[in-house]
């Protein structure tokens, strides 16, 4: 089971259910607060957009412009790091906030607690953590550093306009 921090706040009962790439639709339809990749999204669009509580998860190799037209509609928009070290996902939130997503951007796969603050600042306010790792814990990580220099998604004003 994973351990789920969403604005700040740990969350026990997660209602979403990711849905893993070699699912079928038929499997799915009757699922509710289901995450689906990128690829059955796009599949079957006309089928799964009716759907009251449907979110999208990007993979490391889908860029955000793969969503551009349907983050309005979507509540949930959740994106994979692979392995730690692959940062595409960064940019990937950074671009769907700047396009004017304003639901729930998670970031999942191999989650670091020390990277959480990153995460956020990017955009992501919502965070999948392994099963091995303390969410309680890791909160603690969501403010590391109390100033930064740079315009973010979290400080979208420069430190030397806050002064």
């Amino acid at each position: 089971m994973l351990n789920i921090i969403k604005n700040g706040v740990v969350i026990n009962n997660d209602s979403w259910t990711l849905i893993e790439k070699d699912v079928e639709l038929i499997d799915i339809e009757s699922l509710n607060y289901i995450v689906v990749p990128l690829k059955l999204w796009q599949q079957h669009k006309e089928q799964l957009a009716p759907l009251e509580n449907i979110g999208v998860w990007l993979d490391s190799d889908e860029p955000a412009y793969h969503l551009a037209q349907d983050i309005e509609q979507l509540p949930l928009v959740a994106i994979n790091f692979p392995v730690f070290s692959d940062g595409r996902g960064y940019s990937y939130a950074e671009t769907i906030r700047r396009d004017g997503f304003k639901g729930e951007l998670r970031a999942i796969g191999d989650i670091l607690k020390d990277q959480l603050y990153f995460y956020k600042r990017v955009g992501f306010n919502s965070f999948a953590l392994r099963a091995d790792i303390n969410a309680e814990e890791a909160l603690t990580h969501l403010t590391d550093f109390a100033e930064t220099y740079q315009v973010s998604h979290s400080h979208p004003t420069p430190l030397f306009k806050r002064r």
